[in-house]
């Protein structure tokens, strides 16, 4: 950051003029001095690293690094106070590892640096922004890896280093292949505490009386929640990308668990205006709360807003319980669709339900029944022009199948396509992290072909907006996947010469229009 910006962040999709946000507030909310205060955060982790290197890290050093690196993913903390309290947090773990800690970063060396070192030391530290959160969950259920935990001491200690870019791009493929452990990792996680996902169909219908919103991916938090409220008259709704919950057969069997409210995060601001119901935000995405509603909003983990209650380590969630009660919900059942006028959405098709019937999928391929397999998914956001996913699904002929997972699948999910051969056109694989399953399911069907993936009748058509979804790009060009298609637009901190390192590598392709790219595809 120079001396004439107030901040630099050019981090998720939505960045200001495609290029960065520069004045006294991001795009997100985030104030000028909430972003100096979370590059003086990464700064300082970097410095932790760094002591790593001459002392041995411990499981709390570990925690910290996670907790602090998914304070920075955008829409997650807001809070100065609380993001002042994280850095307190990382230089004291630093100081109780060594009597002489390395000194921390100072990040406007790196925003300040030749673009196409900034470019890549971006993509390691975006990348491991995201990996953090699926690490943080998978924790929260009670695993953890040496692997990943190791990556983070020396992916942040890359940050910090004079490196070029022939030392900096082979950490930005070892990102992507962590992240994959990093998934599978929770992918266990999430699976041998709830269960194999099955098909279920959700209702968007809100039942009249009290009832509680909550939002974001910590499966944990749900859980506890839905414990705390059994018996108390009070129904359970999931948001945005706590929707594939309903698929885990221990979430399923609390009957106050009864749908879905409302659709991607940045619809929020209107959707949950003048909503007598409670809203808990267990991780991203928050958007600043309007005063007609920030009093029925709750944040835990490492969510933070200033003047939102929070919910501590204790878990105790009273506060959210007693707040539905005063406000007591609908008096009659409201009636809510999807963006497309559906009444119902489907999740629960993660790789355990696909794979177990891989021999219909295969026989459907070879019979000729199903022609190609699309991937579409990944974020959604604000910017104008991510209609693009609708009209795209509804353009895919029906000799073909749709997977889509995190929260860009709310521009179609209420879409009904119809079947092929009892398996529905559109097949909604879970949270950003369940790209895991994605990955699992291509590379069974390409064994079973005997071929590689790129030779799969198989497009990815992803969307973007924050670090989970670089460290899920990373992942994939880690494999070696190509031909793969990135939209709304490319991502500011790209710079040229590494986005024409990933064309001429992996054919990298920003969408253009549903028609184009289909022909493109399709031939």
């Amino acid at each position: 950051m120079t001396k004439e910006k107030q901040m630099f962040c050019f981090q998720c999709e939505q960045t200001a003029m495609g290029t960065g946000c520069t004045g006294c507030a991001g795009v997100c909310g985030k104030s000028a001095v909430e972003a100096g205060l979370q590059d003086v955060l990464t700064g300082a982790l970097v410095g932790l690293a760094r002591t790593c290197q001459t002392a041995a890290p411990t499981a709390k050093t570990y925690r910290t690094i996670l907790e602090g690196m998914f304070t920075t993913i955008t829409n997650v903390n807001f809070n100065t106070t609380t993001t002042q309290a994280m850095i307190d947090k990382v230089h004291a773990e630093a100081a109780a590892l060594s009597s002489t800690p390395a000194a921390d970063y100072d990040m406007n060396q790196m925003w300040n640096a030749d673009e196409d070192i900034r470019s890549l030391k971006s993509l390691i530290l975006f990348g491991m922004r995201g990996m953090a959160a699926y690490a943080y969950h998978a924790l929260m259920l009670g695993k953890s890896s040496e692997e990943v935990d190791s990556f983070f001491v020396k992916g942040l200690s890359a940050i910090g280093e004079d490196w070029g870019m022939d030392e900096l791009l082979p950490i930005v493929m070892e990102t992507g292949k962590v992240n994959l452990t990093c998934m599978a990792l929770l992918d266990e996680a999430n699976t041998t505490t709830y269960g194999t996902p099955v098909p279920t169909t959700v209702p968007l219908t809100v039942e009249k009386g009290p009832f509680i919103v909550v939002t974001g991916h910590d499966l944990k938090d749900l859980e506890l929640l839905l414990k705390q409220t059994e018996g108390k008259g009070i129904n359970i709704y999931t948001h945005g990308e706590m929707l594939p919950a309903h698929a885990y057969p221990e979430l399923k069997k609390y009957k106050h668990l009864k749908g879905n409210f409302g659709t991607a995060w940045q619809n929020q601001q209107k959707e949950f205006d003048g909503v007598p119901g409670a809203f808990l935000f267990t991780t991203n995405c928050l958007m600043p709360p309007r005063k007609s509603y920030i009093d029925r909003v709750f944040t835990t983990e490492v969510v933070s807003f200033d003047g939102v209650t929070h919910i501590g380590e204790d878990k105790d969630f009273t506060p959210v319980i007693e707040k539905a009660l005063e406000l007591g919900g609908y008096s009659e059942d409201q009636h809510f669709t999807g963006i497309n006028g559906g009444s119902t959405v489907t999740t629960g098709f993660g790789h355990g339900t696909v794979l177990s019937v891989a021999d219909k999928v295969i026989d459907a391929v070879k019979a000729g029944a199903i022609k190609h397999f699309f991937l579409v998914g990944g974020c959604d956001g604000a910017r104008p022009g991510r209609n693009y996913y609708t009209e795209f699904v509804k353009q895919t002929p029906a000799d073909t199948v749709v997977l889509t997972l995190a929260c860009g699948k709310y521009r179609f999910n209420d879409l009904d396509l119809g079947t092929i051969g009892g398996l529905p056109r559109i097949m909604d694989m879970g949270q950003c992290n369940d790209a895991y399953s994605a990955i699992q399911v291509a590379v069974a069907l390409a064994k079973a072909f005997d071929c590689g993936v790129n030779d799969l009748p198989l497009s990815m058509v992803l969307s973007w907006y924050e670090q989970k979804a670089v460290c899920i790009l990373l992942t994939l060009l880690s494999l070696g996947i190509k031909n793969i298609y990135l939209g709304p637009t490319l991502p500011a901190f790209v710079s040229k010469n590494v986005l024409n390192y990933l064309v001429e590598n992996f054919n990298i392709t920003p969408t253009s229009t549903p028609e184009a790219d289909l022909k493109k595809i399709l031939g």
